[in-house]
This record gives C-alpha cells, structure tokens and sequence, in this order.
C-alpha cells in the first residue's frame, strides 16, 4: 500500500452518494438519463406515471380524473393531434381555458439535467404558463427524455429547419417548494400541478 493509499485509506468504496443526495450545485453523477430526469422532476414536485402501452395511459388517465374528481370539468385542450389520439377516452375537451381547472398538452422534451418540460407554441400557441390553468397533464414519450436543454433546442432546429416555432419554454415548477420560492425564473408565474404520462416507445 502506498503513502496515499495509508493517508487516505486505500482500496476501493463504494460510494452512497447518488443524485437524490448531492449538493444542488454539484455536477450531476453519470447516470442514465431517464433516471436523471426522473430524479429532478420529482424533486420539482411532479407527479410521475410510466406507461408501457396505450391502454396503461388511458387507465392512468382514468385514475388521474377519478382521483380529482374532473369527470365533470373539460379539459384545455390547443393540440388537436391530441384531441384526436385522445378522442375514445371519454374526456371532455374545451377551446377555452377559463373553462378549464385543467390543461392536457404533449410536449417538445424532456429534459433530464433539469427535470423540465420543454414546449413550444405547437402546445401553448402564444399562451404564457400564467395564462393556463393550474393543473396540467402532459402526454409524452421516453423517446423525447434529451440529457439537456441545448440538445432539445438542437432537435427542434433540426426538426423544424426554418419554421422553427416560438414561444420555446420550460415548465419546471411542479409546485412551490424551499429550494425555488426564491428562484426569479418564477417570478411572475405560479406553479403547476403536473403529471406526466410517459409511455414507453423505445
């Protein structure tokens, strides 16, 4: 054993330490990046459903208004591909978000660094996140989960050429917390009661 090995204690350990406990300024641990985001968004206060088929969706859905109680209240809708993906499920859908306690979207990404929903105006046209209700449900793919917010604005470059959309944002804030009632990217903008149904297309 070496003079380092006899200061420091030598030999290897396995280290306790994971995501969950690290500083929240410390690089994060090389880890896959489905788990990565699974991490922060919980962490971000969101509500986390993994579906491998459509129909596991639909349950969830169910389970989602019956817990509740939203059988009786439409739900936002500005996405009419997802109007249409979702038009057996017997939801009620408006055009109109005062009418709503609740906004239903897709997404552009997911993002693991952060644990962030990245939209665009494809999902909010020119609506801001203080505009929509409160609570919101978002359909997505683990095929979307992007390590970071750069990688996720590459694919939508790519995606889109030069019709790229406006209106790119986060949602990030699941519900108010000690670690961002303080953070000014809030400022303005209330929380969101979020839950992601993420189904399994890889």
């Amino acid at each position: 054993m070496g003079l380092l090995d006899k200061i420091f204690g030598g030999g290897k350990k396995v280290s306790k330490e994971t995501a969950e406990t690290r500083g929240q300024h410390m690089p994060d641990l090389n880890i896959p990046v489905d788990e990565k985001f699974t991490i922060h968004f919980k962490k971000n206060g969101g509500k986390f459903l993994y579906c491998d088929s459509f129909s596991e969706i639909s349950q969830a859905l169910k389970n989602i208004i019956i817990e509740n109680n939203w059988s009786e209240h439409p739900f936002f809708v500005m996405d009419k591909g997802l109007k249409e993906k979702f038009s057996k499920e017997h939801v009620q859908f408006t055009d109109t978000s005062g009418d709503s306690k609740v906004f239903f979207t897709a997404c552009e990404h997911l993002i693991a660094q952060n644990g962030s929903i990245l939209v665009c105006s494809n999902q909010l046209m020119e609506k801001k996140l203080f505009e929509l209700p409160d609570n919101v449900i978002v359909f997505a793919t683990t095929s979307q989960l992007v390590e970071s917010i750069g990688e996720g604005l590459k694919k939508i470059k790519k995606k889109y050429g030069h019709s790229i959309p406006a209106n790119i944002t986060t949602i990030k804030h699941f519900q108010a917390n000690e670690e961002n009632s303080d953070d000014f990217l809030t400022y303005g903008s209330s929380s969101k009661n979020l839950y992601l149904l993420l189904l399994e297309d890889l």
